[in-house]
């Protein structure tokens, strides 16, 4: 089964504020596939994770990763944006924006959002483990009860 993808994104006086984010949650973050825009992308590789980068986002990047969500392969974007700068690709920075309303995937566009989806993910992560283990305890009991053990 194919990880779940997020998309990272971060204009650029954000790109620290955005991996830094990334290494406070690790941990969480290596059971899904990271894609990000090119510059951002480099910056998250050279933190040490492992990511797919597409165009920077004034080249087209933000388009792609908006095509990946119009066609439902991404999870959640992260996208730390910079409103008082000035960026020649607004208009593709809001159809990603616009994309991910339509499509219903969470966006987080600061880090105090992105740390309510972190921690969303977290609890998900924790009931799948709780199920996974009530599975195996169920079937564990199955086996005691037929006599199996």
């Amino acid at each position: 089964m194919e990880k779940r993808k997020i998309a990272i994104i971060a204009h650029d006086g954000k790109k620290a504020e955005i991996v830094t984010f990334l290494n406070q949650n690790k941990g969480l973050l290596q059971h899904f596939k990271l894609i990000a825009t090119g510059t951002t992308g480099k910056h998250v590789q050279d933190a040490g994770f492992i990511v797919k980068k597409y165009k920077s986002g004034p080249l087209g990047g933000d388009a792609q990763i908006g095509s990946l969500v119009s066609e439902g392969k991404v999870a959640m974007v992260f996208f730390f944006r910079d409103p008082l700068g000035k960026h020649p690709h607004e208009p593709d920075v809001q159809m990603l924006m616009r994309l991910c309303d339509v499509h219903n995937i969470p966006l987080a566009t600061n880090p105090a959002t992105a740390n309510h989806l972190i921690k969303g993910l977290a609890l998900a992560k924790q009931r799948e483990i709780k199920s996974a283990s009530s599975t195996f305890l169920t079937k564990l009991e199955k086996r005691v009860l037929i006599g199996e053990l």
